[in-house]
């Protein structure tokens, strides 16, 4: 396999556990809390900043091959991981406005793939 090709894989797995843990602090959100400390530090809360400083590390090593031009094409495509993830997960509804925007954002991928 191309190194380049695995450096992209690595990002775009960056990407999507990014979008796990927006998943993680959006059930956190929905629940109740009795202090404040215990809404900020809860399991889901901890574990999903756990995965976001994790993300980071695989975004900032996918650099030393991906160039920087497509960085921003392939983070895009976690606004597509987060609504499948947010509906198979939260059972939340993709509406016409969103479905149109993510159309948006996989046909401008598709271009820039080009």
């Amino acid at each position: 396999m191309n190194s380049k090709i695995l450096f992209v894989l690595i990002y775009i797995a960056g990407v999507f556990v990014s979008a796990v843990a927006q998943i993680l602090l959006k059930k956190s959100a929905g629940k109740t809390y009795e202090s404040k400390i215990k809404e900020y530090l809860n399991p889901y809360v901890i574990i999903s900043y756990a995965i976001f400083f994790g993300a980071t590390f695989c975004t900032i090593y996918a650099y030393k091959e991906v160039p920087l031009s497509l960085g921003p094409i392939l983070a895009a495509s976690e606004y597509i991981f987060v609504a499948v993830l947010s509906r198979l997960v939260l059972k939340e509804h993709i509406s016409l406005k969103k479905f149109i925007g993510l159309s948006v954002i996989v046909a401008g991928i598709i271009v820039y793939s080009l």
